[in-house]
């Protein structure tokens, strides 16, 4: 009779949930099985992109560097000759857009092929060609050419970025769902949480010693991996919302600045000389006045110049010199006269506010790539698990769905 009184006692005095709890899980649960697949999708795309650069660098390690010998008594040949060489062996349709420029003498110049269909509605028409070659700067010669567009990293990103739609409103089909999942991540966060020390510390570790049920062992996997990762997943989320809304971008712009509602803009700095003085040689000065600034960077792009499908007026003639070669965030920009090749400016990594350097850190950030393999290896982990919230999530549901089936 004392035991059956004491039992009445214990659950007389267990709380129920608050209205603002129920309600919000009600709300976690309605967003997850409405997105639940896109984010999966999402997630285990960014899980599969990064590590690009390091499974790209083992298999093209052969054509990286050229191996070409004895380059202390050669000349580069200049970049123009270069073109027409690479021209002649390809015969492609489509003029060379770019080409990537390293430092290290010995490897391998990049030529690169981009055009930009705006007319298209899909991944596959919006880019009639995106493809590179690797070419030995000292010959001309073609090691080896890849086809960028339909490359299985190209192909991920697309589905991480766009869901293979047009970018300009593709990206809105996944950013949309992305915001959900940030609401999400925080109610998860509202649930999880425990009213005391004691009840927190049990959420915060895995107790299956004396547990053999799968439905607790999967629910503790959807709160604890979910409640660790989600700090992370904020960050990786915000980060991607800050391609699809420019809201987003001018938000982080206008924190990490201490209020600057302006960008720096250099739009007024333009080509003065006149066309006459653009020649065969023009873009070899330009090359030069970047390797001699920046002998310790890893390399910089240089545009060629030629009008393209998307072709749009640039205001100046700019350079984009990375110094890393694991991350985009430090780099330098200059601005050349178009037709003399002359220096008109220049704005290192040290001249910007600490909210330019957070938007030129926004990609690394985002893929992982921020210091290197740690932080790679981070948003593997993370992004792994963030996949597998949806299925945690939706076999929690479907687990109370069928012990409700059986009640009734």
């Amino acid at each position: 009779m004392h035991i059956a009184i004491s039992m009445k006692k214990k659950h007389h005095y267990k709380k129920k949930p608050s209205i603002f709890k129920k309600w919000t899980g009600k709300l976690h649960l309605w967003f997850g099985l409405s997105i639940g697949l896109i984010i999966f999708i999402v997630s285990i795309t960014g899980t599969l992109f990064v590590f690009k650069d390091e499974v790209e660098n083992f298999t093209r390690k052969d054509v990286i560097y050229h191996n070409e010998q004895n380059i202390a008594q050669k000349q580069i040949l200049p970049i123009r000759v270069l073109e027409k060489a690479v021209d002649a062996q390809l015969k492609e349709k489509y003029k060379i857009h770019w080409v990537n420029v390293p430092i290290d003498k010995k490897m391998s110049y990049q030529f690169y092929w981009y055009e930009h269909n705006t007319a298209a509605w899909n991944y596959f028409d919006e880019f009639p060609i995106y493809k590179v070659a690797y070419v030995n700067p000292y010959t001309g010669k073609v090691l080896r050419t890849y086809d960028e567009k339909n490359g299985f990293f190209s192909i991920v990103k697309s589905i991480h970025w766009s869901f293979l739609l047009k970018q300009d409103w593709g990206k809105y089909v996944v950013g949309i769902p992305v915001i959900i999942f940030v609401i999400m991540l925080i109610s998860g966060i509202i649930l999880w949480w425990p009213k005391n020390k004691s009840a927190r510390k049990q959420r915060l570790s895995f107790k299956w010693k004396n547990i053999k049920n799968w439905k607790r062992k999967n629910y503790d996997l959807h709160n604890i991996l979910g409640f660790y990762s989600s700090i992370f997943a904020l960050i990786f989320s915000i980060t991607g919302l800050f391609y699809a809304f420019f809201i987003v971008q001018a938000m982080i712009y206008f924190v990490f600045s201490g209020g600057n509602t302006v960008y720096p803009d250099f739009s007024h700095i333009t080509t003065k000389a006149p066309i006459e003085q653009r020649n065969e040689t023009t873009l070899d000065k330009v090359i030069h006045t970047v390797q001699a600034k920046y002998p310790n960077s890893f390399g910089f792009a240089i545009d060629l110049g030629h009008p393209h499908m998307d072709d749009h007026e640039h205001p100046n003639f700019s350079v984009f010199v990375k110094h890393l070669s694991y991350s985009y965030h430090k780099n330098s920009s200059l601005i050349f006269d178009e037709n003399s090749g002359e220096l008109l400016h220049t704005y290192n990594h040290e001249d910007k506010n600490f909210g330019e350097k957070t938007v030129a850190a926004n990609y690394d950030i985002h893929v992982g790539s921020i210091l290197g393999l740690p932080t790679k290896i981070i948003a593997f982990i993370v992004s792994l698990i963030c996949a597998s919230l949806p299925v945690t999530g939706f076999l929690i549901w479907w687990g109370r769905r069928k012990k409700t089936k059986k009640a009734v």
